[in-house]
């Protein structure tokens, strides 16, 4: 935390720091909650402690594909739920994607409402051909800032580079958009062809970086913020859409179409 943790730096962590290392736990339980006070001071909102029942629970958990339906003027609505599964899994989560993905849709619809983020790499992999091929996104810590491009993040993900495919753009939004949800909200930001409808998203753009520990827990770190291609930061604070609206697929729809 101390050498990585994005707010662990200035008097109130020297102090926060020195008031944990002062305690002496006595059960592992107290050991946690120790943890837990020093993981929001030196990493915010965004950093917990992921205990090892919660790991082996999500690890063998069932996780949701997305879903692709294309309507009779050629717009295709993808829904992409949160995402974190195993390596094989996030293949199929893009290519179920990719594979409906047309050089012939004349406009897209991302829904990321209660998208609360996981994985991101299978998140954008599948959406890549929407996005140019330059560096969409950063990850800003206290010490260097990394980019991040399309063709790096289909590497990671494990897909081929698909074609690019120039089309209106729209993305639904709401409270439960968090996280990788986010990031890939910003892999969109200060494109022409874009916009957002919905509600403001829940304020945790921000780079996670996972630590194992010893009983197979998850030190769960925020080592940077996120930086959109405008130059823009984001990482606690809501995003806020274009259009703030209550129906946003339906307005969503109508702007593609006006498009």
């Amino acid at each position: 935390m101390d050498h990585q943790g994005l707010y662990a730096e200035g008097p109130a962590w020297e102090s926060t720091k020195d008031s944990v290392l002062s305690l002496s736990p006595n059960s592992l339980e107290e050991a946690q909650d120790i943890v837990r006070k020093a993981l929001k001071a030196a990493g915010g909102k965004h950093s917990f402690l992921y205990i090892s029942e919660k790991v082996k629970e999500d690890i063998s958990a069932d996780w949701e594909m997305p879903s692709f339906a294309t309507d009779n003027e050629g717009i295709a609505v993808i829904k992409l739920p949160p995402f974190s599964g195993s390596k094989e899994q996030g293949v199929k989560y893009a290519k179920t994607v990719l594979d409906s993905l047309s050089s012939d849709i004349r406009g897209v619809v991302i829904d990321l409402q209660g998208n609360t983020g996981g994985n991101m790499y299978p998140m954008i992999a599948a959406i890549h051909p929407l996005l140019p091929d330059d560096n969409i996104l950063q990850f800003k810590s206290r010490k260097r800032t990394t980019t991040i491009s399309p063709s790096y993040v289909n590497r990671v993900a494990g897909v081929s580079q698909s074609e690019h495919i120039d089309c209106p753009v729209a993305i639904l939004t709401d409270s439960l958009t968090a996280s990788s949800g986010e990031a890939l909200l910003i892999c969109f930001r200060g494109l022409g062809n874009v916009r957002v409808f919905g509600t403001p998203t829940a304020g945790y753009a921000s780079c996670n970086s996972r630590f194992p520990l010893p009983d197979g827990s998850k030190l769960i770190l925020t080592t940077g913020c996120d930086v959109a291609r405008t130059g823009e930061a984001f990482c606690d604070d809501p995003i806020a859409p274009d259009v703030e609206t209550s129906n946003p697929l339906e307005e969503a729809l109508k702007w593609i179409r006006e498009k």
